[in-house]
């Protein structure tokens, strides 16, 4: 990865609103197989606040990625823009990009390990036995992929192509155009009528 430092410098914190503590990092980073990202951090030592985000600087043609999840591919490297949406259908998860979506890189355990997170914080936030069940069900699925003990479809959808899959086996797909205008991609539109 080429780094090139941009901007750093001491702000009011947006979180506890005290003055002059929180550090802002703003960094222009080249990534291999993906293109120029922008790199901001901000952290604030007064609340322990902090927000980091990877906003593509590059605008390529809309793309869908395709992998097949296995024990032999669980570090195999993910670049999801802010604007992309991810889901394994197999496992019924699927997370759309909203207002407050930040784009991140990690791997596809990573990617598993945040629908983890996610349904586990979905166990506790409904307590019929209907969701309980489900959860459960797909809990335990996510948990036999990241053991390698089965396989499943990762998709990640970007109408704006800055996503990526960094392998070989990955199937780049263009998004058909009825598909592309229901996406979601996490920015507010106004319309003029």
């Amino acid at each position: 990865m080429n780094e090139e430092e941009l901007n750093e410098m001491i702000i009011k914190c947006p979180a506890c609103a005290a003055e002059g503590v929180a550090k802002s990092i703003m960094k222009e980073i080249e990534i291999p197989h993906f293109g120029k990202v922008l790199e901001t951090t901000i952290q604030c030592p007064s609340c322990g606040f902090k927000h980091s985000d990877i906003i593509a600087l590059e605008q390529n043609d809309p793309a869908k990625y395709v992998i097949e999840i296995n024990k032999n591919n669980l570090s195999v490297r993910i670049v999801r823009s802010q604007s992309a949406t991810v889901s394994i259908p197999e496992v019924g998860v699927k997370v759309e990009p909203g207002p407050k979506s930040e784009g991140y890189v990690t791997n596809i355990e990573g990617i598993l390990t945040r629908f983890e997170s996610a349904v586990k914080k979905a166990l506790n936030l409904f307590d019929d036995e209907e969701s309980q069940i489900n959860a459960k069900k797909t809990l335990e699925h996510i948990q036999e992929l990241k053991k390698g003990n089965e396989t499943a479809t990762l998709i990640i959808l970007d109408p704006f192509g800055q996503s990526n899959i960094v392998s070989e086996k990955v199937e780049i797909l263009e998004i058909p155009e009825e598909e592309l205008h229901e996406l979601k991609t996490g920015f507010s539109h106004i319309e003029n009528k």
